[in-house]
């Protein structure tokens, strides 16, 4: 049996890395980190275990879904986000308006605040960003939480929201100036896409929101899921490629084997506490992983290779025995 000490220690080590993993190669603003004693660092990775493991809580999405080269394909998507004017929106100042006039408003400020926008450019000007959550998750709790997101990540640039509650999940969409008031421009890479879905969920949990954002080793999933432009390409008949329905390659399988080793530490561990509690929460996430689309997959890559190859020994033929006679007389040598 471990003591609670080193049990705590343990899941600090592994859950941290698994939960909020550092990136070694993007330099970016640092992702949300535990803080706090040992005690208090477990506590919330335990927190983290039975929100993935046992009661499934929603994953938060945040998506780049384009940008605007120009004045012109910004102001549409004013327009689209906004269902040309019908829809109250809220800039970076907090101030909320509505209606054609404001909207035009809106697209001057953005024009002359900072560099000159021109109508078309050959670089990004803005970048389209959605927040959303699954159905049923209630419409003005994201749109408080899509504002303190806004506050928290992009304070120093010029920023619209608008909410849509009229389809299945409600979600906020952030139209935001790519120059910085200080002239630095906005560049987001995976890394700070993953830091903007970790505050994202944060900020729902503190409104009271079961919100998460596990990243796709950790939950063990596969599926190489298609980026906006693709799916507007495939919609449009102009999609010319296919691309691969589940994901791969050595990047992929390094970030899945470090998640398994992650979670087989915070098993182990967990499975030789004296408490009952966390030897109840070993066998849930036990039985979480081995149900996860990569254990499944790589159990089943693992019975066709062992087929594979009882076939290949059944298919190579008996040889002969040879047997050598190295004196005359009945005796034989082998």
């Amino acid at each position: 049996m471990s003591s609670g000490a080193e049990l705590d220690g343990v899941l600090v080590q592994w859950g941290e890395r698994l939960f909020y993993p550092g990136n070694r190669i993007v330099r970016s603003a640092p992702t949300p980190r535990l803080s706090g004693s040992v005690g208090q660092r477990a506590a919330t990775i335990r927190q983290h275990i039975r929100a993935t493991v046992i009661w499934r809580a929603p994953q938060v999405m945040v998506k780049v879904t384009g940008g605007g080269r120009g004045m012109a394909a910004i102001v549409a998507h004013f327009r689209y986000i906004s269902k040309n004017g019908r829809l109250e929106f809220e800039d970076d100042r907090g101030v909320t308006r509505e209606g054609k006039e404001a909207l035009h408003a809106l697209a001057e400020q953005w024009r002359y605040a900072g560099s000159f926008i021109e109508e078309t450019s050959q670089r990004r000007e803005a970048f389209n960003i959605m927040l959303s959550m699954p159905y049923g998750t209630d419409p003005l709790t994201v749109q408080r939480a899509a504002r303190e997101f806004a506050e928290a990540e992009l304070s120093d640039h010029r920023y619209v929201m608008v909410l849509h509650d009229h389809q299945a999940n409600p979600h906020v969409h952030i139209s935001v100036r790519a120059e910085s008031r200080n002239g630095k421009r906005l560049n987001p890479r995976k890394a700070d896409l993953q830091r903007w879905r970790e505050t994202f969920a944060e900020r729902l949990r503190g409104w009271g929101i079961d919100a998460e954002a596990t990243r796709q080793a950790t939950r063990g999933q596969i599926r190489n899921y298609e980026p906006t432009w693709r799916v507007k390409a495939g919609a449009e008949g102009r999609l010319t490629t296919a691309r691969a329905p589940e994901r791969s390659g050595l990047g992929f399988a390094r970030s899945q084997a470090f998640a398994i080793q992650a979670w087989d530490q915070i098993i182990r561990g967990l499975s030789r506490s004296q408490s009952a509690e966390d030897r109840a929460l070993a066998v849930e996430a036990d039985s979480f992983v081995r149900s996860t689309p990569f254990a499944i997959d790589f159990m089943r890559k693992k019975r066709e290779q062992a087929k594979a190859q009882q076939e290949r020994t059944r298919a190579i033929p008996e040889m002969p025995r040879v047997v050598s006679r190295s004196r005359e007389g009945p005796e034989m040598e082998r």
